[in-house]
């Protein structure tokens, strides 16, 4: 990874730019943040080393560019073009552009941008969904080749999964907040994101955990060296198809509690076996709906990205179509926020015996009411 800087400074527009780190830095040695110059890494890309060779090298890896103010910023307009030209010359390389004004993105692109540069990947921040909804419709109709979404710092639930329906959308990150202001990020709007990403097939990255993490309704004050890496260790990022969340450690609930729990739950707890569902299983008997329900279990829930997940299991028909909406395992969300089976993996044999045994579980305790 490359940083490329060519200008510093910039203005808040929006409630994630509140605890800005620039900010925060510049603060700390005496300096406005709100003044934007140019640095003097503005022509890094066509810098050279005694030997007349590049700077900056494809092995850098990716070139982040303008990570200490907006590339889109109004005060840069007249060196803007400039770094075009710099970013056209430099074809092997790959720059990453993330900005918080998609807005200004269509007046700031040069003469021959057309359909976009297969260099060139431009992000749109959203920290939360009024952000999201304003900007993220403007940036699916603009001429761009590579896209990604980034929410950091998150400030709340997201929903954008009609966003990345489009499959427009190439990679997705969240994180939370660093800093001593920082504000909570709660694990469940990761996960939300993540389960979104994963029903549409889109890489997620969880980068950060920010300094308050919320997990389980406890909050976490986490050291600016540990964020990072414990958002790594959670193995909570996400790559179609890698078994990426095979790594996810968790504790499949004891069905005891479990039953309780749900009893709890004003929707859950208002299902229950219909006269016809008590007819097919004294038909039937338990040992044949047993089957049905494995069968169920291993064609609708098992696979990594299950098809119309969150939407495949009726809510009548079958006895175990009711069972699975009363224990919560009629989709891999619920899977994962009642039971901790994480979203985007492959189903074990365990995991789905674990399934239907809770299942058989409240078809029996419930048909003997």
């Amino acid at each position: 990874m490359s940083i490329w800087n060519p200008w510093h400074g910039c203005h808040k527009i929006s409630p994630g730019c509140a605890n800005c780190y620039v900010y925060r830095r510049d603060e700390s040695i005496g300096k406005d943040a709100s003044v934007v110059t140019k640095t003097g890494d503005y022509d890094l890309p066509r810098k050279k080393n005694r030997q007349g060779a590049y700077k900056l090298t494809p092995e850098d890896g990716i070139v982040f560019t303008c990570m200490t103010s907006d590339f889109f910023l109004e005060d840069a307009d007249a060196w803007r073009q400039d770094c075009w030209d710099m970013i056209r010359e430099r074809q092997d390389l790959q720059f990453h552009i993330i900005t918080k004004r998609i807005d200004r993105f269509a007046q700031c692109i040069p003469p021959d941008w057309g359909d976009g540069w297969a260099h060139v990947t431009i992000s749109s921040t959203c920290e939360d969904q009024e952000r999201a909804d304003h900007r993220l419709p403007i940036f699916l109709n603009l001429p761009i080749r590579h896209r990604e979404i980034i929410s950091e710092p998150m400030l709340g639930e997201l929903h954008i999964e009609p966003y990345l329906a489009t499959g427009q959308i190439e990679h997705v990150v969240c994180g939370g907040e660093s800093g001593e202001h920082a504000r909570r990020c709660d694990f469940r709007w990761i996960q939300e994101v993540r389960r979104q990403c994963i029903r549409c097939g889109v890489p997620f990255t969880f980068r950060q955990t920010g300094a308050v993490f919320v997990k389980d309704g406890k909050v976490y004050h986490i050291e600016r060296r540990l964020q990072h890496a414990q958002a790594k260790k959670s193995g909570y990022s996400y790559v179609p198809g890698m078994g990426t969340a095979d790594a996810i450690r968790y504790v499949l609930p004891e069905r005891g509690a479990l039953s309780a729990r749900l009893r709890q739950s004003e929707f859950r707890s208002r299902f229950h076996l219909s006269a016809q569902d008590r007819a097919y299983l004294a038909e039937k008997g338990l040992d044949t709906v047993r089957r049905h329900a494995k069968d169920f279990v291993a064609s609708r829930l098992s696979a990594e990205n299950p098809k119309n997940d969150g939407r495949q299991t009726p809510m009548r028909g079958h006895p175990v179509f009711v069972a699975q909406h009363a224990t919560a395992c009629c989709c891999r969300g619920c899977l994962e926020k009642w039971h901790h089976i994480p979203a985007g993996k492959i189903l074990t044999a365990h995991e789905q015996a674990y399934i239907v045994d809770v299942l058989m579980d409240w078809i029996t305790e419930d048909a003997g009411k």
